[in-house]
């Protein structure tokens, strides 16, 4: 996968070039220092995932994220942050960010994530998650028992062939019956869903 680092702390960025860049499977295109400068590098290099910090000068990661994903919506947007509290986290994912993860974790579990993120899966550090449940709620009333397994599975980061498998149904049905749960649910991404999922049900991801 390409991948852009768009941090304004420069040892930030420096680590994580050099240890991303040791993957086989990871090539780092670019980096930048600001919101500004990561949608312009976005547009130049055209990568297919872009880890993007929140708070940065001149424009912060979330504007910078809604920019990329207008014009870019195929490029995937992993948060990588400090922030962990609940603003940040569902701006970001209103934004169109595809993941949220902390600075906490370790270079490789991020790497793998990444990769989890080019599958097709949602990816939210579990302190994140933790941040964002909130008591039982009508809204999962809305799906069928159906439709409530399915997003359960994509909440767990399944992807639309996983599903497939362990609901005995077509990889088109699952991807069909995706895009009515998103739109009953009123929600944009894989992520989102699952959000709203562990949101609106009540259940917290072990």
């Amino acid at each position: 996968m390409k991948l852009i680092i768009i941090d304004d702390d420069a040892l930030i960025r420096e680590s994580l070039t050099l240890t991303l860049s040791l993957e086989a499977d990871i090539e780092v295109v670019g980096e930048a220092d600001d919101g500004m400068a990561a949608v312009e590098l976005c547009e130049r290099t055209q990568p297919d995932v872009v880890l993007m910090d929140i708070r940065m000068p001149r424009m912060d990661g979330i504007a910078a994220t809604r920019m990329i994903k207008q014009r870019m919506p195929e490029v995937k947007i992993m948060m990588l942050t400090t922030f962990a509290d609940k603003d940040n986290i569902q701006q970001a994912l209103a934004s169109g960010a595809d993941g949220y993860l902390l600075k906490t974790d370790e270079t490789d579990a991020i790497a793998g994530k990444l990769r989890g993120l080019m599958s097709g899966s949602g990816v939210l550090d579990a302190d994140v998650l933790k941040q964002l449940i909130r008591p039982v709620n009508p809204l999962m009333d809305k799906l069928s028992t159906r439709e409530r397994d399915i997003a359960r599975l994509v909440a767990q980061g399944m992807t639309n062939k996983e599903i497939a498998a362990q609901l005995f149904l077509s990889e088109g049905t699952v991807r069909n019956k995706i895009l009515i749960i998103m739109e009953k649910l009123d929600v944009n991404n894989r992520t989102q869903l699952g959000v709203a999922y562990y949101e609106h049900s009540g259940v917290m991801k072990k």
